[in-house]
């Protein structure tokens, strides 16, 4: 018999460790160096007049910035703190522990130096302004917990507008994960991706985004359904939506649910082989019954935060045969943390102008296939982040496919950018090790 209580007591730990532990080390991330200090001398060298030497080279030829300097490895992680973690619009400062903690993770996964930048402004305009200044210093730019619509127009712009790579993680980085899930899942199942019915509950950021990107690898948009809060859409929406500014729904709307299907949650779930819900926290979002009206073996991927939209064990009773969540201490977690990391190592090591679908198929692909190696079942969809071949799979896949596209700068071949890519990795986790076994990096006090 599950707990609630006990679950929802673990749910909160985290939570109580945050507000005791991030005033102990007051941030989460610092800047080191990388260059050697031999003797003072060595400041002629980094700094005036040695310096001098390759401002000028990279003057004369500005792509020398990414051979005299960092800017290769530098990611800006760019919120203006209007949708943060389901808190919503906390402002830009109240974002600043979010941005950091995505920070830590991509120098510990991927080995990416990444900055925290909280913008204080809510005009989208000034926002894309603002992130075209920052193109000189950074070799990518991530966006984070911006609110919609706005989010889909900033990186839309940004991304024809920017001669380097833009992601959105709560899209992009969501999407892939979750195809990578859904991949799996329906290998399991022993279902094709372009013969199932799919509901996708909730019409946000991350739903619209995972929804095209599924589309894009193979699923039959008029077999499935998108709801809102206002119901299943459908095409006589698609003018009003346009109107109120909500084109990405619009053409959702104009694409989807061939039959004209109207209702809400209910209707969309029934005969649906796959449930994706990123809509409110809940539990109790979704009904058991809706489940037990799905196709046999039917998969649920109900990952609001911090409660997922049904508990797992009850969409297991109502028949479900595979049950996802955004949270890890129930099986087959979908988290975007295990992609955007090994995204940006590949991205960045070959140079690329831009992260396409292609590529982000490319990462779902190999993330699914990597779970298949440790051993796919039910309950064990993906590869967590303790495995650090997910990233480095990744970083290469990717990297080699920006390649065959045409978008990247450099051209490795396989061996090649592996040894780059496990360079970059080990070495950032091999130093944080270092520290915290020196002592540079204090364990935390005891509770």
């Amino acid at each position: 018999m599950i707990n609630k209580d006990e679950l929802l007591k673990k749910a909160q730990k985290p939570a109580q460790d945050a507000l005791r532990l991030h005033p102990f080390y007051q941030g989460k991330i610092e800047v080191d160096l990388k260059a050697s200090v031999r003797s003072y001398d060595d400041f002629s060298i980094w700094y005036s007049p040695g310096v001098a030497a390759p401002c000028k080279e990279i003057a004369e030829n500005p792509e020398a910035v990414y051979k005299h300097t960092n800017k290769g490895n530098f990611v800006a992680v760019v919120s203006d703190g209007t949708r943060v973690l389901g808190l919503g619009d906390i402002g830009a400062e109240a974002s600043m522990p979010v941005m950091e903690g995505k920070a830590l993770l991509f120098k510990y996964l991927g080995g990416v130096d990444a900055f925290p930048i909280c913008v204080d402004t809510k005009d989208p305009d000034k926002l894309i302004e603002f992130v075209k200044m920052l193109q000189p210093s950074f070799g990518g730019i991530n966006l984070e917990d911006i609110a919609q619509p706005k989010c889909f127009y900033i990186l839309e712009r940004l991304r024809k507008e920017c001669r380097i790579p833009v992601w959105h993680d709560d899209q992009q980085g969501t999407a892939t994960v979750t195809l990578a899930g859904l991949i799996n899942a329906l290998r399991c199942a022993g279902k094709e991706l372009k013969d199932v019915s799919i509901a996708f509950i909730g019409a946000g950021a991350a739903n619209v985004c995972i929804s095209n990107l599924v589309f894009f690898a193979g699923a039959d948009p008029a077999k499935c359904f998108v709801v809102d809060s206002k119901g299943i859409l459908h095409r006589n929406q698609a003018d009003e939506l346009r109107e109120k500014g909500y084109l990405q729904k619009a053409e959702l709307a104009a694409r989807t649910n061939a039959e004209g299907r109207t209702g809400g949650m209910a209707e969309a779930i029934k005969g649906a082989d796959v449930v994706i819900a990123l809509s409110q926290s809940g539990p109790d979002v979704i009904k058991g019954e809706w489940i037990k009206t799905m196709n046999d073996k039917a998969i649920v991927f109900a990952c609001a935060n911090p409660i997922p939209e049904i508990w797992p064990w009850e969409a297991k009773e109502a028949g479900a045969y595979i049950v996802a969540t955004g949270r890890s201490d129930f099986p087959n977690q979908v988290n975007n943390s295990i992609c955007f990391p090994g995204i940006f190592r590949g991205v960045l090591d070959v140079q690329a102008s831009t992260i396409t679908d292609e590529m982000c198929v490319t990462a779902a692909q190999t993330i699914a296939d990597l779970g298949v190696e440790i051993g796919l079942t039910p309950d064990n969809l993906l590869p967590t982040m303790d495995n650090v071949e997910v990233f480095v799979r990744q970083a290469v896949e990717v990297g080699l496919k920006a390649i065959e596209l045409g978008i990247a700068k450099k051209k490795y071949t396989r061996e090649e950018l592996r040894a780059k890519v496990e360079k970059s990795i080990y070495r950032a986790r091999n130093v944080t090790q270092l520290l915290m076994d020196n002592d540079f990096i204090p364990a935390p006090p005891a509770e």
